[in-house]
């Protein structure tokens, strides 16, 4: 059947604008309610951030009702808060696990929602569903040709600690995952050998981009051409330009004569992120504010095929989060540099 379940219909448009949150759920998502710029450390740092440890099962349903930036036919996007892991444990608070009241709340009855793409758990972003098994087979099928072919149909932005010595580039990585001290970490290998691969190292690749820069950071577009854990942040760590928020890759990084390197992972013991005094002057946060900094990975933009071959693509865009927001307009990064971001 194709595409036929994917023949958008291009009325019948459902915008999240006009949705209610319930007033509990809405005050979890926005704490200090206030989309104002905190001017100083004691006011709300991260507005926006949604809590999801926080909220009960259908204060979940209404945050991601809320959170729907696309319905057409049977094809459902909504924009993930920062945090919300996608699958778990059962009887784990997920994505997944409530997927069937989503699907109600949304007027799709029986047609159950499924995942056909979504970011992890510490990234914000796109999350692609479908109520349709053959469309959801479909665009898989389109996701997996493209990466063989090497064509990006992610767009993700990116705030990092750093500025990467080139503009643009393409960035390449031998990557496996070993459990570190009880906890599962994504190591680079080099040079995999043919065991090494047998053994589940993968090579992986990601496009960047430099959209703007200021006060020592970068605003970044990244476009993964292949998918393995955790890749764009241990591919900004390996540039010496973590992810601001990457509390888990980035305390490999050490300074030393104002030069960066990198420890090797087994060796590496805070979980933390450390940033320097100016950056937290700039973004006004305490140390231990800073603790708490939110992953600023965002995956922003979507390409799907057209309901027929020669039809464009589709785009599909989510806004950035207010704390993302927040975080460009305290280190000067400003919206008129964003084009491809905003």
């Amino acid at each position: 059947m194709g595409l036929s379940c994917l023949a958008v219909r291009l009325g019948g448009l459902r915008s999240a604008q006009g949705r209610r949150l319930s007033t509990r759920a809405w005050r979890k998502l926005q704490p200090g309610s206030s989309s104002k710029l905190s001017g100083s450390p004691g006011e709300q740092p991260f507005p926006g951030l949604a809590r999801p440890e926080e909220l009960s099962r259908q204060e979940l349903v209404d945050v991601l009702r809320a959170a729907v930036v696309d319905q057409k036919g049977p094809l459902v996007t909504v924009n993930k808060p920062q945090g919300l892991p996608v699958s778990g444990k059962p009887g784990d608070l997920t994505l997944i696990s409530v997927l069937p009241e989503l699907s109600q709340s949304l007027g799709l009855k029986e047609q159950e929602l499924q995942v056909v793409r979504a970011p992890g758990k510490d990234c914000s972003g796109l999350v692609l569903l479908s109520s349709c098994p053959q469309t959801a087979n479909h665009l898989q099928k389109f996701f997996t040709h493209s990466r063989r072919a090497q064509r990006p149909t992610a767009t993700y932005c990116a705030i990092t600690d750093g500025i990467p010595a080139t503009s643009q580039g393409q960035i390449q990585a031998a990557l496996k995952l070993e459990h570190i001290d009880g906890v599962d970490l994504v190591v680079p290998v080099k040079p995999p050998s043919r065991k090494d691969i047998l053994e589940g190292v993968k090579r992986t690749i990601s496009h960047f981009q430099v959209v703007a820069t200021g006060s020592g950071c970068a605003l970044i577009q990244l476009q993964p051409l292949t998918v393995f854990p955790s890749q764009l942040q241990v591919h900004m760590a390996l540039q010496l330009c973590p992810v601001l928020g990457d509390h888990t890759y980035s305390a490999r990084m050490r300074t030393v004569l104002g030069q960066r390197f990198l420890l090797p992972a087994e060796s590496t013991k805070s979980p933390k992120q450390v940033l320097d005094d100016a950056l937290l002057r700039r973004l006004h946060l305490t140390p231990s504010q800073a603790a708490q900094l939110p992953l600023h990975l965002h995956l922003h933009r979507l390409i799907l095929p057209g309901p027929k071959l020669q039809d464009d693509p589709i785009e599909l865009l989510a806004p950035l989060p207010p704390y993302f927001s927040r975080t460009l307009e305290c280190l000067g990064l400003h919206h008129r540099q964003l084009s491809l971001c905003s």
